[in-house]
């Protein structure tokens, strides 16, 4: 079982930036589709940004242009580089794993976005 430890949250102007972390305890990271998803209070939990183990991403409209999902199988490892945060961005930020039948959940990091 894919145990996932999400950090980089926190507390962010609007406008500003943050880079999450997430690190996987498999044995064989390479083969699993790694994503982001969020949840905001009184809001379902949406896709952010899903990379492929080929490396192929696909990201949710709200955030094209603004984040990058970026994996580095050596260190087991996602990261979700955001920029040009805005207050709609506020929410529990989770890791997922995805590999045939294994679908594996962070705990989430909080990211606020405000003034």
């Amino acid at each position: 079982q894919v145990q996932l430890v999400e950090s980089g949250g926190g507390l962010v102007q609007p406008g500003g930036s943050l880079r999450l972390s997430c690190a996987a305890s498999a044995i064989i990271f390479r083969p699993y589709t790694m994503g982001w998803y969020r949840q905001a209070p009184g809001n379902q939990r949406e896709l952010v940004a899903r990379i492929t183990s080929g490396g192929s991403t696909n990201y949710a409209d709200s955030v094209k242009g603004r984040f990058t999902i970026y994996r580095d199988n050596a260190k087991k490892t996602v990261y979700l580089q955001m920029n040009s945060l805005e207050h709609e961005d506020t929410a529990v930020y989770y890791c997922n794993a995805q590999s045939g039948e294994s679908n594996c959940w962070g705990q989430g990091t909080q990211v606020t976005v405000s003034s």
